[in-house]
């Protein structure tokens, strides 16, 4: 089908048939008569008689017509309000998506994070945005996502914005950037592992143990390869490579295992008791968390609600 160019739709459609003539029209079918369809609209019969003969002109066809019974739709004035109807249930819900995007106590956010920034400090905003603005409905898609296919689902607007540690400077020309803090990372373990009562380890004590590690591909990953390098130190061969927070916080439950957590993460996750930070020097730098939204994009008041929140959360 051709689709009608700007030109061509404000000479021809854009310009002489309006929502207005659409809705005289169904008014005068509703009520048969256009003295009663002029009463019910506060207007004057003059006014829908010309009405309904410029629309008439427009299309180049008889849109209704008028006999003792009323006025009756034609067969041309059938098809137009059939398509008529779809536009203003159309602009109806558009309207209501509208108020429900700019009503301050309600609305929906989807975003995407990391599972261990979705553990954290994602679920610590909701908890201090639901006191305040209850009918807020989330969409947080986590997982193991690299950030270039969550940026791409950004930009075909499946997410409203993206929460994670950023591993370099982005430059994309169509993406805006908020870094919050700085997220340094934790060596955590189980609240009944040995190795919590120790004091001043080294990482080369840990290199033995058993490790959760996060998967070598991944930025985290590469971070943590890095870190057990720089030291001279061989990756811990006693690993389990997953993404996984829940299977994570399984396996510290155990007091055997130990694994990497941004500090967000340790300090905000609903169950810390189960969880200790190891008393090690890290020559791990830390990382940007930030925000990125769609540039240009106009964000709903919801989206905007979030972003004060993590702000202010990001700064404690």
């Amino acid at each position: 089908m051709a689709i009608v160019g700007a030109k061509e739709w404000s000479d021809r459609i854009g310009r002489r048939i309006r929502l207005r003539d659409l809705h005289v029209l169904m008014a005068v079918v509703q009520w048969r008569s256009m003295a009663k369809a002029a009463e019910h609209l506060a207007i004057s019969q003059p006014v829908v008689s010309k009405t309904i003969a410029d629309l008439e002109h427009v299309l180049g066809a008889r849109v209704l017509d008028r006999d003792r019974h009323g006025a009756q739709p034609t067969v041309y004035g059938e098809a137009l309000l059939r398509r008529g109807t779809v536009v203003f249930e159309e602009l109806r819900e558009a309207v209501k998506e509208v108020e429900f995007l700019m009503d301050a106590t309600g609305g929906e956010l989807r975003i995407a994070a990391a599972d261990p920034i979705a553990s954290g400090l994602v679920p610590a905003v909701i908890d201090r945005l639901s006191t305040t603005n209850p009918g807020i409905v989330y969409h947080i898609t986590g997982g193991a996502s690299a950030l270039d296919a969550q940026c791409q689902a950004l930009r075909e607007r499946k997410f409203d914005l993206i929460v994670g540690r950023l591993p370099a400077a982005i430059t994309d020309a169509d993406l805006d950037v908020e870094v919050l803090a700085e997220e340094p990372s934790l060596i955590v373990a189980g609240a009944n592992n040995p190795l919590v009562r120790k004091r001043k380890l080294q990482l080369a004590d840990l290199v033995d143990t058993f490790w959760v590690l996060p998967a070598a591909e991944s930025f985290v990953g590469t971070l943590v390869t890095r870190m057990f390098q720089s030291h001279g130190l061989p990756l811990p061969p006693k690993a389990v490579y997953c993404t996984s927070i829940q299977m994570n916080n399984a396996l510290l439950a155990t007091g055997r295992y130990l694994a990497f957590y941004p500090a967000s993460t340790y300090r905000l996750a609903p169950k810390p008791s189960l969880l200790r930070a190891l008393s090690v020097a890290l020559p791990i730098p830390s990382t940007p968390l930030g925000i990125i939204t769609l540039r240009g994009r106009t964000l709903s008041h919801v989206a905007q609600l979030f972003i004060e929140q993590i702000r202010i959360l990001a700064k404690a």
